[in-house]
């Protein structure tokens, strides 16, 4: 077993991170750090990632900090030389998988049906990221994925939730990435980062 399958399976879920300003994102890190989540995916797309990334790194070095949204060569290139412990894609293109496995960077690439799926595992991605989930069935589609895709780790996003994210492990996904559900909007507008720590840590319980 990988390390980076080893971590999914202790850790369970990722806290994807998007925000307007670095500001904020860092905070949201912190927060979702002080509830107990360990792996954090900041939005390379944000444009303050390339800098804000290796700087969580060094504050919470208890973490593995990656990124999401990369789309293309080029971005999973500066993601890669920054230092990023993983990154996701929110499709599957062979070159990023390559470059990823070239570096020993786990790559976790988007896929929504089984032959996606089965396409991004063959070409080498380190996981699948299910995506987006919710538009496809949620909990029940990974149910039926299962007896059949049951060796690829499967990461199901866009969609969980705090109170369903048990759900999609008892269905046979290996973790799960979360969002909005996580980093409610009205909080972070208004600065309350209690509030996002007591739902990371309430998802921490939930999961494990």
């Amino acid at each position: 077993m990988s390390p980076w399958l080893s971590r999914l399976q202790q850790n369970k879920a990722i806290a994807i991170i998007r925000a307007e300003n670095a500001n904020m994102a860092w905070e949201m890190a912190l927060a979702a750090a002080a509830g107990g989540l360990k792996l954090l995916e900041i939005a390379w797309d944000e444009g303050y990632a390339e800098s804000l990334i290796p700087k969580l790194q060094q504050e919470l070095p208890d973490c593995r900090i990656g990124t999401g949204t990369i789309l293309d060569l080029a971005m999973a290139k500066r993601a890669i030389a920054i230092g990023c412990k993983f990154l996701f894609t929110p499709h599957v293109d062979p070159k990023i998988i390559e470059c990823c496995c070239g570096a020993e960077v786990p790559i976790v690439a988007g896929a929504l049906t089984p032959t996606e799926i089965l396409r991004a595992w063959q070409a080498g991605a380190s996981a699948v990221k299910v995506f987006p989930i919710k538009a496809i069935g949620g909990v029940e589609y990974i149910s039926c994925l299962q007896p059949v895709l049951g060796d690829i780790p499967l990461i199901p996003t866009g969609g969980v939730t705090l109170e369903n994210a048990q759900d999609y492990l008892a269905a046979g996904a290996v973790a799960v990435g979360v969002s909005s559900h996580l980093f409610l909007p009205e909080a972070i507008a208004a600065g309350d980062w209690a509030t996002v720590m007591a739902r990371s840590r309430f998802l921490t319980q939930q999961i494990h």
